[in-house]
């Protein structure tokens, strides 16, 4: 394994992993909210009344901050390797899993781990675990 030192970004990232940590402070002590993403789109599915403003707002934000990005520097180039059929699969089966394993990878991984919640802890493990078994196969197994 080697280590890509040109696109090794430790305080771009550190800086995202604030703003996500502020972000993720800021509406649990706000709005008494985890900030789950497949929760937040969810919630705008079966609407509540007076629930509604800051979901879209959320969910805006999503949209609003790659333009943001793009007013100061320029997106670093996108490559996809793989077909828009694997993709929708993946898909598919991320939003299959949120729904069984009530929540994704956001709402576990930052805000349950952050909470110190044992089901967000097995289930954070559980994500991390299937990662590494799908590289495992596809790069060892598969030889892709």
């Amino acid at each position: 394994m080697q280590i890509d030192w040109l696109h090794f970004t430790p305080w771009a990232s550190l800086a995202g992993g604030i703003l996500i940590g502020l972000a993720t402070a800021l509406l649990l002590l706000a709005n008494g909210r985890v900030a789950g993403i497949s929760g937040i789109l969810g919630g705008l599915l079966r609407p509540t009344r007076g629930d509604i403003a800051w979901r879209v707002t959320f969910i805006l934000g999503l949209f609003v901050a790659p333009l943001v990005w793009l007013s100061m520097r320029a997106m670093p180039p996108a490559q996809i390797d793989h077909s828009p059929a694997l993709l929708a699969v993946g898909g598919l089966l991320v939003g299959i899993g949120t729904r069984f394993g009530n929540g994704c990878t956001s709402g576990h991984g930052v805000c349950g781990i952050a909470r110190l919640s044992p089901r967000s802890l097995l289930a954070t493990a559980c994500f991390l675990a299937a990662g590494f078994v799908t590289v495992f196969i596809v790069r060892h197994v598969l030889g892709r």
